[in-house]
């Protein structure tokens, strides 16, 4: 088992590159886990508390706004106190808004918290990208990154189980309850594990820029092409995943399905999910981070056109499962790819900024349903928004983007990789 260090220094402790994957792995499985029951206790909010799709609409929104700030706030902090730092107060901070989510009985009270859960969420995703892409070599760093990216499908999957299996065994306004509970546990577990590892050297003199200036730099000469392509990639990006996803089992409804069925389905279409991202990690080191982004996404735009226009259950079954596996595919190049484009000084804040860029998309995305459905849109053509949507992401990255594999990252200051 090959092992990197950590800590520079001669006292610094070797960690296996199996046990940083893990260890980091599981805090983004949990997350995914919490994402993906949003997407379930959505459809069992509406019947449980009656709510209408403008309600269900913004209570995803609101945890997107909050990924907006914690991506902004967590990348710069990460940058000046360090990674790890950041890792254990992301997911402490989500675990305990989740379990308190659990507990909630007015509306209100479910968004303010899933607004501190999405600051959680936000601030941990480009961090772990950034922390686990510093400490592996370049010709294997976009393959651990997208094998760590996996571990979302992980979670997504463990949220249908939990919603297929759990969730019916209690009455309407209890289920949903159980769900959250079972979902912010493991996370202590993560942040047991996580500190394990060895604490990141302390900031250099670079990482101590002030925070106007690190977000300044990403649009000087040097980065200005590369921060204009990330913010239009993650835009996109995650504006049509969180319109898409979060809206499945609902949509499976609104075609004739029952909630349970539904539920059976999306689980389905979630298996789908680990193999587009192995692949993606296969393909990744061979044929480079711009063609497995700009052909997954073109996949992603696709299979959500077709699932739009399905009209029978395999089709419907088919396409939703080509949606997963390109999809969560991309996500993982693009979790890969996003840190790559920026020196140690502004690496975090940069995947940061970018991530948060793509929170405002996160935003939009869940409120597009009910809005463009109350202006007559059909599903079809909501669809066929998202998937035109993603291809302008795939679009810029063809055309804006730089090729980083192979690229060797400069370390932060005080810190060997």
């Amino acid at each position: 088992m090959s092992s990197i260090s950590l800590v520079s220094g001669p006292a610094a402790a070797p960690v296996s590159r199996n046990r940083l994957l893990l260890t980091s792995g599981l805090g983004w499985m949990f997350d995914a886990l919490d994402v993906g029951l949003l997407a379930f206790v959505l459809a069992a909010l509406q019947a449980a508390w009656g709510l209408s799709r403008a309600e269900m609409g913004w209570l995803g929104a609101v945890n997107s706004i909050g990924m907006a700030v914690g991506a902004v706030a967590f990348g710069l902090m990460a940058d000046r106190v360090g990674r790890k730092r950041v890792f254990i107060a992301t997911l402490l901070l989500f675990a305990a808004a989740s379990g308190l989510s659990a507990l909630c009985v007015s509306l209100a009270a479910l968004m303010a918290l899933r607004f501190f859960i999405g600051m959680g969420l936000g601030g941990e995703l480009p961090v772990a990208a950034t922390y686990v892409a510093e400490r592996v070599p370049a010709h294997e760093r976009g393959r651990v990154v997208v094998l760590l990216e996996s571990f979302w499908a992980a979670g997504w999957l463990l949220a249908a189980l939990i919603a297929y299996f759990v969730m019916p065994l209690f009455a309407a306004d209890m289920g949903w309850r159980v769900a959250l509970l079972l979902g912010a546990l493991p996370a202590f577990y993560a942040l047991y594990l996580r500190r394990k590892l060895p604490a990141d050297a302390p900031a250099g003199a670079a990482q101590r820029l002030p925070w106007l200036r690190r977000l300044a730099a990403l649009w000087s000469a040097p980065h200005r092409r590369a921060t204009l392509m990330l913010w239009v990639l993650w835009f996109t990006v995650v504006l049509s995943y969180y319109g898409m996803f979060l809206w499945l089992p609902s949509v499976m409804v609104s075609k004739g399905f029952e909630l349970i069925q539904s539920f059976e389905y999306v689980l389905l279409m979630t298996l789908a999910q680990l193999p587009g991202y192995f692949s993606a990690a296969w393909l990744i080191e061979r044929m480079g981070r711009k063609f497995v982004l700009v052909g997954y996404l073109m996949g992603t735009a696709g299979s959500a056109w077709a699932f739009g226009n399905a009209g029978y259950d395999a089709t419907l079954l088919f396409s939703g499962a080509m949606l997963s596996f390109f999809n969560l595919g991309a996500w993982g190049a693009l979790y890969a790819y996003t840190p790559e484009n920026y020196p140690a000084a502004i690496r975090a804040s940069g995947a940061g900024a970018a991530a948060a860029v793509g929170r405002m998309g996160g935003v939009l995305g869940p409120l597009a349903i009910p809005v463009l459905g109350g202006w007559g849109w059909s599903t079809s053509a909501i669809f066929t928004f998202f998937a035109l949507t993603i291809a302008t992401g795939a679009l810029a990255v063809a055309f804006l983007g730089r090729e980083t594999q192979g690229l060797t990252l400069d370390a932060p200051e005080g810190q060997q990789p």
